[in-house]
């Protein structure tokens, strides 16, 4: 189980989610951040310093959703 950035990250880049992640798995991508489901902890830190209350748990996804936990493994390069 790993945490997922969805739409509401798009372009509002705050960054608040990358200064609190104890092991560094999320990064900038193109128009939005992303957190690599391999190396996340699943901790929260992220969740609760989200301006935008982009990020949740892989598996509350909602399937409209879905596409943003295939952005960031296509993004790391994993599965």
């Amino acid at each position: 189980m790993a945490f997922v950035i969805t739409s509401p990250c798009q372009s509002e880049k705050s960054a608040e989610c990358v200064e609190v992640c104890p092991v560094d798995c999320i990064e900038e991508g193109k128009d939005q951040f992303y957190i690599n489901p391999d190396v996340c902890i699943n901790c929260g830190a992220c969740v609760s310093v989200c301006p935008v209350a982009a990020i949740v748990e892989d598996l509350d996804l909602m399937p409209d959703e879905e596409k943003y936990l295939e952005e960031a493994e296509k993004f790391y390069g994993v599965k």
